[in-house]
């Protein structure tokens, strides 16, 4: 009999149900949404990591920690300028109210 995995998207609705998980998860999801985005613009770009290095005079595996979800590794905003223009993006920054403040 085969045994079918859970999805990531129901272990995730099933982790956040533990209110601790959840507020750390609201913490850290703007720097996730971030680095997705990063990695959404280099893939629209048609440019690989490697590509990036190069255009950025850096090696791959900066970029690879760039856009790693490790909250660890922010970049800072002039790296951000940098990574956006080189992926033929701009940098747009906003500020939202919170839904709960």
């Amino acid at each position: 009999m085969k045994t079918t995995r859970p999805s990531f998207e129901s272990f995730k609705i099933k982790a956040l149900e533990n209110p601790e998980v959840k507020a750390q998860y609201e913490v850290l999801k703007p720097i996730f949404e971030l680095k997705q985005q990063m990695i959404n613009a280099r893939l629209a770009a048609n440019l690989t990591q490697e590509d990036v290095a190069n255009l950025l005079h850096t090696k791959k595996s900066n970029i690879s920690r760039l856009e790693s979800p490790n909250a660890e590794h922010l970049p800072n905003m002039g790296t951000l300028l940098e990574y956006a223009k080189a992926v033929g993006f701009s940098l747009e920054i906003n500020f939202r109210k919170n839904s709960y403040a």
